[in-house]
């Protein structure tokens, strides 16, 4: 029985695939979870206006994140911290504190899309990256500086 799977079904395939698989695996488990619809003519015809839409919609994601990543990549940010001996902070920057500083700054990223290699536990420049798509990563500069107050 030939079916078109809605969502990524392990071992099986990924949405919008159409694959072939036995009548008792697709009546008794991928059917009634809704996961596949049988393979006719008119559900091909709609699976394949949907994936160009689909396309056409990432593509537009993929552009929009690049625009992004030209202005971060010019963008370097500064986060005053205290300070103790030898010029440690007092606990470390994390990327949630980077995402505050964007966000005043007017980019929405979240702390998750901020990945720090090491933890920042001293003054300096440290280079960030920033995954905005799974096909588009940014360079941002963090500028760790004693705070004067």
């Amino acid at each position: 029985m030939k079916v078109i799977l809605k969502e990524n079904v392990d071992k099986l395939g990924k949405i919008g695939d159409v694959v072939r698989v036995s009548e008792g695996y697709a009546r008794n488990y991928l059917l009634p979870r809704n996961l596949v619809i049988i393979a006719d003519e008119n559900n091909i015809k709609e699976m394949n206006h949907l994936k160009k839409s689909m396309e056409k919609k990432r593509q537009k994601t993929v552009k929009d994140a690049e625009a992004i990543s030209q202005k971060l990549a010019s963008y370097s940010c500064t986060i005053a911290r205290k300070v103790g001996e030898q010029e440690k902070l007092f606990g470390s920057v994390t990327n949630a504190d980077i995402a505050a500083v964007l966000a005043k700054d007017g980019y929405q990223i979240e702390k998750k899309q901020i990945h720090i290699n090491d933890h920042i536990k001293q003054l300096g420049v440290y280079t960030v990256s920033v995954k905005l798509h799974p096909e588009v990563t940014s360079q941002l500069k963090v500028w760790v500086v004693a705070d004067k107050k």
